[in-house]
């Protein structure tokens, strides 16, 4: 059981920026090219604000957003924020690195979360995207599992994407017990198969785990970039822990998870907002 959870919100935004729809307002464009995804309007709000009635509902205690360099936007939506008095917000920055132009990756946004707030290196967390939205269910199953460290396993079946927009996702395969043995970035489409478990099921991450920062955090430390992408990542970090004996529960769990990718997502989710279908 961890009170923790902490947001990865300082990425670049570089796929919604590059998409294109025709159906959204000026407005809406100019918010999909300008701000990050979390901040981006839906039904009046922005869209994480979604996400964190849920944590709040999961009952976490402190929240901690990594945003880039420049917050402002983000701590104007939520600092302080009255719709939000029950949890304890905080903020931590991803740097970029001199010689880069963009983040160095979610392994590298956590590491220097945990840097800029040492109690973290100590403690268990939950950690996840900020644009996804996460269910009540998912985040409570996560939060109070009594496992050191957890995640998440999505059944691709019931997930309500297409089998391209999946094959981007990063696919896990895992023993009897539910023990992850390993767990693949943006595998090849042809080989989603050969990763299905004992119950014949495809599982995929989310980006929505359980650390324990005394043991994880040497390996978000000395994390190497991925050969093409160059940017440190999560499953590398997270891979590297299990290849050493640290043991990773898997929790299978069956449901959709809305995500704010593309401007395509944002007429999704608008319409979801509309059926009163986001909880």
């Amino acid at each position: 059981m961890t009170e923790n959870i902490i947001i990865l919100a300082g990425g670049s935004s570089s796929r919604m920026k590059k998409s294109v729809n025709q159906n959204l307002s000026s407005e809406k464009i100019a918010q999909a090219n300008q701000l990050s995804k979390g901040l981006i309007e839906l039904g009046g709000r922005p869209f994480l604000s979604y996400l964190l009635d849920n944590i709040v509902n999961a009952e976490f205690k402190k929240v901690y957003i990594i945003t880039g360099e420049n917050s402002i936007m983000f701590r104007q939506a939520f600092e302080n924020n009255p719709n939000f008095d029950q949890i304890k917000i905080q903020f931590a920055t991803q740097y970029i690195p001199e010689g880069r132009e963009k983040p160095y990756g979610t392994a590298d946004a956590l590491q220097q979360c945990l840097e800029q707030y040492p109690s973290l290196k100590e403690d268990r967390f939950c950690v996840c995207n900020s644009d996804n939205l996460y269910s009540l269910k998912a985040l409570k199953t996560l939060k109070n599992t009594p496992k050191r460290q957890a995640i998440l396993a999505y059944d691709i079946d019931s997930l309500e994407y297409p089998n391209e927009r999946i094959s981007r996702f990063a696919v896990m395969k895992f023993n009897e017990s539910f023990t992850l043995l390993s767990i693949v970035e943006k595998p090849e489409p042809t080989k989603i198969k050969t990763y299905s478990d004992s119950l014949k099921k495809i599982r995929v991450s989310m980006n929505i785990f359980l650390f324990e920062g005394k043991y994880f955090f040497k390996y978000l430390k000395n994390c190497s970039p991925h050969p093409e992408r160059d940017e440190k990542e999560l499953p590398t970090a997270l891979t590297d822990m299990i290849n050493n004996g640290i043991l990773v529960q898997g929790i299978p769990i069956a449901e959709h998870v809305p995500d704010l990718t593309s401007k395509k997502d944002i007429t999704e989710l608008e319409n979801l907002l509309n059926k009163d279908q986001i909880l």
